[in-house]
This record gives structure tokens, C-alpha cells and sequence, in this order.
């Protein structure tokens, strides 16, 4: 009887050493299948970025957008930088619009942001004129400050990835995507739309490479970088004098922020103006006898 017993006692020592050492085993095959998994997903950069922003590189899809007040200043001559023509006594500089530098306009915008879709439909359609008349640049900077107002879905971070995935995959679709995403923008603490759904709407706006789009959306191969690219904003914004992202949207002319309206399409425009102007005529202007100036051909008049 006591041999049984000892024997029992063994089995079941040996029983609870095997379960155990299985129990081990699982834990880590399930922790390096975690490890591999996310190994093997790369972190992908997209192609196109500039400094975490996309520059807009062609301007469609804005016509139905808010409409702009028609007392609003012309948006094709807001940004012009060039002198008024007085008449005096010596021919003032006339440079052409190629010898203008463009007017920098950059967007941090949050595809949840409510103050983000006002400021683009207010501003969608002059924003697109100037660029259009290379009178401006325009980047667009994709965020996800807002990611925890969807109830767990972390729209924000899944939107900002979709627009990287078009802006890489179908750059001349990319304004129309992101002017569809803030125009159709879900409710904060809603789920927002499905993978499924920023993918058909990508489509929509007429991207190139609908099946590779669809694909990198659904995939959210872009969220990495997206939250990467929040971080980095909410330290420092490129080419700034220390500034960092205090909230969407963020915009910048020529490096300085826009503090006015976002619904306000007019002041939008004269600040542009503003900046646009004292950026023109901060630039020295070439003097008779500098030693590496070439000189200027004088217009002969008519006649």
C-alpha cells in the first residue's frame, strides 16, 4: 500500500512537471509569435513625405465645397506680391511672377478635428486657386491628436493613415481625398468610418491604383507612421523657431501661424497677403554696382 502511494505521488509530480513545463512552452511560443508578427511588419515610411507633410501637387474636387463669400477678396491676386503701380519718377522693379517666391502654406489637420473641416471648407476653394496659379504651395500635414474619440476605432490614426496611402499611392488624388475625408467628417465619439469605408471613399476620389490603395488603407499600413509623425509635431514642427502642435487646425504662412478664424475665408486671405508682402519686400533688391549683380535689362518704350 505504501509502494502504491509513493508511486501515485510520483505519477503526480511528474504529471504537474509536464503541465507545467507545457504551460511554459505556450507562454513562449505565443510571446515570439507576438514579437514575430510585429518584426515582420515593416514600419513603413511614405514615399512622398516631406518633413511627416504631403505638398499638394495637384488641385481637383473642391467646386461643391462651402461656398465662398463673393465679397471675399479675389483669391487669385491675394497672394501677389507685386508693388502697386504708382507712377514715379524712376521705373519701380517689376519682377515677374517666376522671380516671386511662392507663398508656404502649411496644414496640420486632424481628420476628426471639427475647427479642421471648418477651416478647409471655408478656405478649400481659394487654397486650390492659388496653388493652381503657382502663386502658393501647399502641404498638407496629416495628424491623430484625437485618436481616443472614437470609441476604441482610433479613427483619427486609421484616416491619417488612408491619406498617407493615397498621397503615396495616387499623389494627384490626394487633395481630393483629404478635402472628402474633412467634408464627411464622422462625430467625435463616434466610431467614424471602417477601413472598408476610407478605402471606398479613396476610390471615390479618384486614385490610380484603386486595388493598392484599398489594400494599404485596410492594412493601415501607414499608423505607425502616422503616430510617429503626431509625436514628432507635438515636440517640434519643422522649420519653425521652436513651435510644436498645440492643436488642429495648425496653419502656417511662410512659417508664421495663422491666429484668425479658420471659418473666416477674407482674413484667412489678408493675412496671407500680409505675409506674402512683407516677405517681398524684405527681399534685398539688387543695387547699380554690386560686383556680382548683373544688370537688369531697362524696357525701352514703345516707339
Amino acid at each position: 500500500m505504501q509502494a502504491r502511494q509513493s508511486r501515485v505521488r510520483l505519477i503526480r509530480r511528474i504529471a504537474l512537471g509536464i503541465g507545467a513545463v507545457a504551460i511554459v512552452a505556450v507562454a513562449a511560443v505565443v510571446v515570439t509569435w507576438a514579437f514575430t508578427s510585429s518584426a515582420s511588419r515593416p514600419q513603413l515610411q511614405p514615399a512622398t513625405v516631406d518633413d511627416d507633410g504631403f505638398v499638394v501637387t495637384t488641385v481637383t474636387g473642391v467646386s461643391s465645397v462651402a461656398e465662398t463669400d463673393a465679397t471675399a477678396p479675389d483669391a487669385g491676386t491675394v497672394p501677389s506680391t507685386e508693388p502697386s503701380a504708382t507712377p514715379t519718377t524712376e521705373p519701380s522693379p517689376d519682377p515677374s511672377a517666376s522671380d516671386r517666391p511662392a507663398v508656404d502654406i502649411r496644414v496640420y489637420v486632424d481628420y476628426l478635428s471639427a475647427s479642421s473641416r471648418d477651416f478647409q471648407a471655408a478656405n478649400a476653394q481659394q487654397l486650390s486657386k492659388w496653388v493652381s496659379q503657382d502663386v502658393a504651395t501647399l502641404t498638407y500635414y496629416p495628424v491623430a491628436m484625437l485618436t481616443s474619440k472614437s470609441n476604441g476605432t482610433k479613427y483619427s490614426l486609421r484616416a491619417a493613415s488612408a491619406a498617407a496611402c493615397v498621397a503615396t499611392h495616387s499623389p494627384d488624388a490626394f487633395f481630393t481625398f483629404n478635402n472628402e475625408l474633412l467634408k464627411k467628417q464622422p462625430d467625435v465619439d463616434s466610431d467614424g468610418m471602417s477601413d472598408s469605408d476610407l478605402a471606398a471613399l479613396a476610390v471615390a476620389s479618384g486614385v490610380k491604383d484603386p486595388k493598392i490603395v484599398r489594400s494599404c488603407i485596410e492594412d493601415e499600413s501607414f499608423s505607425s507612421w502616422a503616430k510617429n509623425a503626431t509625436d514628432r509635431a507635438l515636440k517640434s514642427l519643422p522649420n519653425t523657431d521652436g513651435m510644436s502642435l498645440q492643436g488642429t487646425p495648425t496653419v502656417l504662412v511662410n512659417g508664421t501661424p495663422y491666429v484668425g478664424a479658420p471659418t473666416d475665408s477674407k482674413e484667412f486671405a489678408q493675412f496671407v497677403l500680409t505675409v506674402a508682402s512683407d516677405a517681398y519686400y524684405s527681399t534685398p533688391t539688387p543695387t547699380p554696382g554690386a560686383a556680382s549683380a548683373t544688370p537688369a535689362a531697362t524696357p525701352t518704350p514703345a516707339g
